[in-house]
């Protein structure tokens, strides 16, 4: 008797009697079947007119042994995981979180300890709905939490129930229906060019270099403190490889990037005059420019340029935009590139933006058109 075996674990077909497979097509003997079934016990079966009505029962077994599977493996997630309390669910996320730096494991760890873990940590994953997300919304509310802080508990909070819902424990969207908290970032303050030039020249050295580092090539603040002479990668290029991280005061990779991941940026002459300069008068250690003032074997230290800024604000000398901050001076940046024409996607990746809808959502107002204008321009096309 011979048996033709389909896919693996569909079983096979048969005829129990004396004619060859190649005869089968014109044999009168029904055919038979043998599989597993969902218990592991081999199963036979007969009575099957043709080939394709016996192909079609182990089609059919098949199938309903993977929904069984399938089944019974989502049962089993939702009977582990929706049990978890909310703290124990997150910590295992978290730990999944492989992609993130130091600083935004430090940031996400203070979102958990503050904010969601004394609202919801003993909650049982299986008892969030839309009413309980609401209610820790207008917990924070109530506990006075700024609204950008309510914005990012919230999206860490969004991203544990989606990746809950994506293992099958809710039947609903937990989300569904809820309004975020609405961050809108204050518009970005901006020095003139006049003021610039007043700006660069306040500081001490280091100061002056920082400035035209952010000013000229959009360096964030600690990307400029870990200025280095090596990274002149052309006369009009330098490449931005690391920072100097706030919390940690050492050198580590780039927001939004991973370890020896860079980005290149336009090298405007006067900036590299400004960082040779540097470089001729106070000298480099292993090409950094910028460390420590009290031990030059260490990073430089973002206090050490914050409480200049604020000596130079406080001083009264200056002619200083109201609300600017140290972070205005790559703003400037932004304002140089797009009010001169440059393409946002662009300026979104010599920044290190993570997405060019971040770039637009800061620096939307300073982009040159206008409905107005553009209404304009498409007159003019339609009277060509």
């Amino acid at each position: 008797m011979a048996a033709r075996a389909l896919a693996r674990g569909m079983g096979t077909f048969f005829k129990d009697c004396e004619h060859p497979e190649s005869r089968w097509s014109r044999c009168p003997h029904a055919y038979k079947i043998r599989y597993r079934n969902a218990a592991g016990k081999q199963t036979e079966e007969a009575g099957f007119g043709t080939q394709d009505k016996a192909i079609a029962r182990l089609l059919e077994v098949y199938n309903h042994k993977r929904a069984t599977s399938r089944s019974q493996s989502k049962a089993e997630r939702i009977q582990k995981y929706g049990k978890m309390r909310f703290e124990e669910y997150a910590e295992e996320w978290k730990a999944g979180q492989r992609h993130l730096a130091a600083a935004s494991v430090r940031h996400l760890d203070s979102l958990l300890e503050h904010h969601l873990y004394p609202a919801l940590g003993s909650r049982r994953m299986n008892s969030f709905d839309h009413k309980v997300v609401d209610g820790f919304i207008r917990t924070m509310e109530r506990n006075g939490a700024g609204l950008a802080t309510q914005s990012n508990a919230f999206d860490k909070l969004r991203a544990v129930l989606l990746d809950a819902q994506r293992l099958g424990i809710f039947f609903d969207n937990p989300l569904e229906g809820v309004k975020p908290p609405q961050y809108d970032p204050a518009r970005t303050v901006i020095p003139s060019l006049e003021q610039l030039r007043g700006i660069r020249a306040a500081g001490d050295d280091a100061f002056t270099l920082v400035v035209d580092l952010m000013s000229g090539c959009g360096l964030r603040n600690g990307e400029a403190y870990a200025v280095n002479l090596n990274n002149i990668v052309a006369d009009d290029v330098y490449r931005v490889s690391e920072q100097v991280v706030l919390s940690t005061r050492q050198y580590g990779p780039l927001k939004h990037r991973k370890a020896g991941e860079y980005r290149d940026v336009p090298l405007p002459a006067r900036i590299r005059e400004t960082i040779e300069w540097y470089a001729e008068k106070h000298g480099t250690v292993d090409g950094y420019l910028l460390r420590q003032p009290t031990d030059p074997r260490k990073p430089y230290p973002h206090w050490g340029m914050d409480n200049q800024w604020r000596r130079i604000r406080a001083s009264g000398g200056v002619d200083i935009p109201a609300g600017m901050v140290l972070y205005g001076n790559r703003h400037f940046y932004a304002s140089n590139c797009l009010s001169n024409g440059i393409p946002i996607t662009d300026v979104a990746e010599w920044m290190g933006h993570k997405s060019v809808d971040v770039t637009f959502k800061i620096y939307r107002h300073l982009l040159p058109g206008s409905i107005g204008k553009a209404a304009q321009l498409l007159d003019m096309a339609l009277a060509a």
